[in-house]
C-alpha cells in the first residue's frame, strides 16, 4: 500500500504479531488487567522491577509462571523474561540465566533513578566483571540511560548519563549486547547511531507522540508524567526521525508503566505512562504523520527481534485502519483503575485481529 500523510481516505495496513521489546506487567492480579487490554503483542521484554526485584533465574522462572497463569485463554503470549543487575549480581547469575533458556537480557537500573530501583547499582564500575560474562554468553544488557545526581538537571539526565556510563561502557564493553531503552534525546539517537550493530534502542510510542509540553496543558498533568521524562520538541523530532528511518538500531520498547489512578493524582504521582492498551495504534499514528507506514512493520515487527537473535513474525494476523476511536476514561488494574494515555481524548487508529 502506499504511504498515506494528511489523508481523509481510508486506509489500511497489514502486520504480522507485533513484540515489545521493553513492557511492565507488574505482578498479582494487576498482571492478569494488564494482559487482557494488550492486543497485537505477541512478546514483550518484561521488566523486573517489582518488590522484590527479580534478582536471578528462580524468581525469573516463578514470575514468568505468574504472567502465564494470568494469560487469557484466547491470548496467544510468550513473555521474554530479564533479570535485575545489582552490585551483588554474579557472573554465576549470568551462566545460569543464560543457560536456562528462558532469560533474555539483564536490566541495568541506576540506584534511585526511578520506580522499584532502589536495589540498582550505584557505580557501573562495579559490574564490569558481570559485563564481561555477558559479553561471553551473548546476554544484552538493557540500561535506564539517566543519572541520579541531584546537581544535574532534570531534563539533562540523559545526556550526562551518556558521557558519563554510557560511552565508558561501550568503549570497555566494545562487543556487549547494549539496549539504551526508552530514548528521550537527539544525544542518544546520535550516541545510538553512531556505535555499532551491538548497540541499539527502544522509543516509547509516548515520547514519539508528546514533548514536555503536555505534562503543562491547562495545569500539572500527571498521566503524561514519565522517566525518562518528556523533552524539548526538538529531541522528540530527533526520535521520529529516528523510529520512521528505517535503522535497525531503533526498535519498538513501549514502556507501559501502569500505576493506579490513586497513586498517579496524588501529591507526588509515580513515573510511567499507560499505552499498553493501544501502542499499536499510538505508534501508528507518528508513522502516518510522517509518511512511512511502510516503516511501520519492520520497526514493530522485525528490528528488534532480529537484535535479539528471534526468529521475526512474519505471517500476517493484525489490520490497522485509520477509523477514530474514544480511549475511556480509566481501565481495570487489578482491583483498582489505571487512567491510559490520551484519556477521554481518541485513537485515530483501529486494531483488528485477522
Amino acid at each position: 500500500m502506499a504511504d498515506e500523510k494528511g489523508s481523509d481516505k481510508l486506509v489500511e495496513l497489514t502486520l504480522p504479531l507485533c513484540d515489545d521489546f521493553h513492557l511492565h506487567l507488574r505482578d498479582g492480579k494487576v498482571t492478569g488487567s494488564c494482559l487482557k487490554q494488550m492486543r497485537g503483542v505477541a512478546r514483550a521484554i518484561i521488566m523486573p522491577n517489582l518488590k522484590p526485584p527479580v534478582i536471578n533465574t528462580k524468581m525469573a522462572l516463578e514470575y514468568k509462571q505468574r504472567i502465564l497463569a494470568a494469560l487469557p485463554e484466547d491470548k496467544d503470549f510468550t513473555p521474554l523474561m530479564t533479570l535485575y543487575m545489582t552490585d551483588n549480581t554474579s557472573p554465576k547469575d549470568i551462566q545460569e540465566a543464560k543457560a536456562s533458556g528462558h532469560v533474555y537480557a539483564v536490566k541495568l537500573y541506576p540506584k534511585g533513578v526511578t520506580t522499584n530501583s532502589d536495589s540498582g547499582v550505584t557505580d557501573i564500575k562495579n559490574i564490569y566483571p558481570v559485563l564481561t560474562e555477558m559479553t561471553k554468553v551473548g546476554m544484552p544488557l538493557l540500561i535506564h540511560g539517566e543519572v541520579f545526581t541531584p546537581t544535574v538537571d532534570f531534563f539533562d539526565r540523559e545526556k550526562t548519563f551518556l558521557k558519563e556510563v554510557m560511552e565508558p561502557v561501550v568503549k570497555a564493553h566494545p562487543n556487549l549486547k547494549v539496549v539504551m531503552e526508552h530514548i528521550t534525546t537527539k544525544d542518544a539517537v546520535d550516541f545510538v547511531s553512531s556505535c555499532g550493530p551491538n548497540v541499539g534502542a527502544t522509543i516509547t510510542p509516548h515520547h514519539l507522540l508528546y514533548n514536555r509540553n503536555a505534562l503543562f496543558n491547562k495545569g500539572l498533568c500527571p498521566h503524561f508524567f514519565c522517566l525518562p521524562i518528556l523533552k524539548r520538541e526538538t529531541h522528540r523530532l530527533a526520535l521520529v526521525a529516528a523510529a520512521v528511518s528505517g535503522n535497525p538500531k531503533f526498535f519498538a520498547g513501549t514502556d507501559s508503566a501502569p500505576h493506579p489512578k490513586s497513586k498517579k493524582e496524588s501529591a507526588c504521582g509515580c513515573a510511567g505512562c499507560y499505552v499498553g492498551f493501544a501502542s499499536i495504534e499510538l505508534y501508528a499514528e507518528t508513522f502516518a504523520n510522517e509518511g512511512a507506514l511502510s516503516k511501520l512493520s519492520d520497526f514493530l515487527c522485525k528490528n528488534g527481534a532480529k537484535f535479539y537473535g528471534l526468529e521475526p513474525h512474519t505471517e500476517t494476523k493484525l489490520k490497522l485502519t485509520n477509523v477514530p476511536w474514544d480511549v475511556p476514561a480509566e481501565f481495570e488494574l487489578g482491583e483498582d483503575v489505571v487512567v491510559p494515555l490520551r484519556a477521554g481524548g481518541k485513537i485515530l487508529w483501529t486494531l483488528t485481529q485477522m
